[in-house]
């Protein structure tokens, strides 16, 4: 009989699965958080509407009606009509195009001019970063809201692109001093000196070292800028500086409750254009607060 060979079998170790990167990881925090999510699809909702009005209405939100001065809502006006006898539910839908549009792309330029200053600020050092802090302090202590009516004075046609215009050279300063904190602290780390080391320009570092380490900041801060942006251009708007009245924005749409006949009697004037600005700055800022809730690694969220 045959003696029997055993055959030494070795067991493959299954290969360690790959850890996720923390991009992915924010993501999934940030896809748990229900408040957030709620907030996120309002927002979008409100903006893709906001900007397919011409779409949804086809009343002019800027045409004067005197037959129809602040009519109560009913069949033909949804939401009634303003003390000029246009549609409110209308512009409603235009202003939102035009205070999301201010408050998106003032957020987007300051984004990039402060992270931009902020990162060569915190690289480079010495001389290069005093100056451009003792600039970034000019700009912060600079009269903002001075210089808006001035300009709006001076330029009373410009509107819009005036207010972008105000905004984004002036409204920097708070996330380049972000940002070059968090450059002076990632610069610390050996894999930067290692770049440095092998005569990597110090625009790639900064853009392929730097940047992707200190983004997450950076967003969680855009997104509180945008809340902030919606919030002054309202602000402004109402007391009469920003936005003109012949184009609709949420600003201008509320300015009509300095009356008091309108705020007692009249509340279908000014409270949808305020409920949709309440709701859209809570939305922000709950969208904000998810997302830093995400990138920070110590939240069990």
């Amino acid at each position: 009989m045959d003696p029997v060979v055993e055959h030494n079998t070795t067991k493959i170790p299954l290969n360690h699965q790959k850890s996720p990167s923390p991009w992915v990881i924010a993501r999934r925090k940030f896809l748990k958080n229900k408040i957030a999510m709620i907030a996120l699809v309002f927002l979008v909702f409100i903006t893709v509407i906001s900007f397919l009005a011409p779409y949804i209405t086809t009343e002019d939100p800027a045409k004067v009606n005197i037959a129809k001065l602040m009519k109560a809502p009913s069949a033909d006006n949804w939401l009634g009509t303003d003390n000029g006898g246009r549609d409110i539910f209308t512009r409603l839908l235009y202003g939102g195009r035009v205070s999301l549009t201010i408050g998106f792309i003032a957020t987007l330029n300051i984004t990039i001019i402060g992270t931009l200053i902020g990162a060569v600020a915190g690289y480079f050092g010495g001389k290069v970063d005093a100056w451009l802090m003792r600039f970034t302090d000019f700009i912060m202590v600079f009269p903002f809201l001075i210089f808006v009516i001035v300009l709006n004075a001076i330029f009373p046609k410009s509107g819009i692109s005036a207010l972008i215009f105000v905004i984004s050279v002036l409204g920097w300063g708070g996330v380049a001093r972000l940002v070059r904190s968090k450059v002076l602290s990632e610069k610390e780390n050996d894999y930067i000196a290692a770049a440095i080391s092998i005569g990597t320009p110090a625009s790639k570092v900064i853009y392929k070292h730097l940047l992707p380490n200190v983004i997450s900041t950076v967003i969680v801060q855009a997104t509180i800028l945008l809340a902030s942006m919606i919030v002054f251009e309202t602000g402004i708007s109402f007391l009469g500086f920003g936005v003109p009245q012949t184009i609709p924005s949420w600003g201008n749409m509320i300015s009509p409750a300095r009356n008091p006949n309108v705020i007692q009697f009249k509340p279908w004037i000014w409270m949808p254009p305020g409920i949709v600005l309440t709701l859209t700055i809570l939305s922000v800022n709950f969208v904000g607060e998810g997302l830093k809730d995400a990138f920070n690694p110590k939240s069990n969220r």
